[in-house]
């Protein structure tokens, strides 16, 4: 991978982070929010509950988004983005286009995955 196509995905995962954080910003605000609200009887409260922990889990996967974006903007520093941190081989380019805060090439993802079945 040349220099340019790192510049590339580097300008494309600081915009997915900057991105990440404005709405982890807004969540964040808006669990405040529900949190102050005055829950007047069971269901109020039933209702104010769920809404904040859905809030919440949107959060908790966008965190994990957020440290996998570090972590290959961390690999591009090091040169060693692009390359699968299991097989060591190189990522397909559409496959970086896609996601390309993975770590992993298509084939390790799959494995990856099947043993956390």
């Amino acid at each position: 991978m040349n220099k340019k196509e790192k510049q590339i995905y580097k300008k494309k995962l600081l915009e997915k982070k900057d991105s990440i954080i404005k709405k982890l910003s807004q969540v964040y605000s808006e669990s405040k929010e529900v949190e102050a609200e005055i829950a007047q009887d069971v269901v109020d409260k039933a209702e104010s509950s769920y809404t904040k922990e859905f809030l919440l889990s949107l959060s908790d996967a966008e965190q994990k988004q957020l440290f996998l974006i570090d972590q290959a903007l961390r690999r591009i520093e090091k040169c060693e983005y692009g390359i699968c941190q299991m097989c060591r081989q190189e990522i397909g380019k559409k496959r970086l286009d896609a996601v390309p805060w993975t770590p992993y090439c298509i084939n390790c993802q799959e494995k990856k995955e099947e043993e956390s079945v």
